[in-house]
């Protein structure tokens, strides 16, 4: 039972205080979601594709995901809304002249930025680390800062030149807001698409 030979127990070993609440790494954070695919947690590689709400994935695990969807594999459910190939966009990405890539570090002796991106904003340069805000169009799957967006306001793309529209605007890895608003808009262009088909069968 203890406290028979003579111990005398200290007031830390019998009464628990709260637990710490273990806080969460923001740089890790940030690189899990702007280096690591969402579904198959591999590291990002061309190509590189993104869903109507905004997470990006490596192309080939969309595909398995697509093609053998009763597989056991973790994070399904962030894939839950992809219903085929057509409801992610290929990314059309500017790479980043900085970025070394993995050979730099291989030995694992030198210090390694967390926060160089493999890919900017073609337009202000802003590196996609996830320290500022990046969109991609839904109709050609450019990708740019938000704030090339705003401050260079035009109909066309700073890219390719394809027009688009304000609703073809996706946030890439957004805010729980962001998300709910993506998500609506989701639902409401497959209703639409949806009404398209039925009036076409007509």
């Amino acid at each position: 039972m203890g406290c028979d030979g003579g111990t005398i127990p200290k007031r830390h070993e019998l009464v628990k205080g709260p637990k710490k609440v273990e806080k969460v790494d923001k740089n890790a954070e940030l690189a899990a979601k702007w280096k690591y695919c969402a579904l198959s947690q591999e590291k990002l590689r061309r190509p590189i594709v993104a869903c109507e709400l905004g997470k990006l994935y490596n192309k080939d695990a969309v595909i398995e995901y697509l093609l053998d969807k009763s597989a056991e594999r973790p994070n399904i459910e962030v894939a839950a809304h992809i219903r085929g190939i057509k409801d992610v966009k290929e990314l059309n990405l500017t790479e980043n002249p900085a970025w070394e890539g993995e050979r730099r570090n291989t030995k694992g002796d030198c210090y390694e930025d967390m926060h160089c991106a493999m890919f900017i904003c073609p337009v202000v340069g802003l590196e996609m680390n996830g320290k500022h805000k990046f969109c991609f169009l839904h109709t050609c799957g450019c990708v740019f800062s938000d704030r090339a967006l705003r401050e260079v306001k035009t109909e066309i793309c700073h890219k390719c030149g394809d027009p688009f529209q304000e609703d073809d605007i996706v946030v890439l890895n957004g805010t729980k807001e962001e998300q709910e608003k993506l998500q609506k808009t989701m639902e409401e262009r497959r209703a639409k698409a949806k009404t398209g088909k039925k009036s076409k069968e007509i």
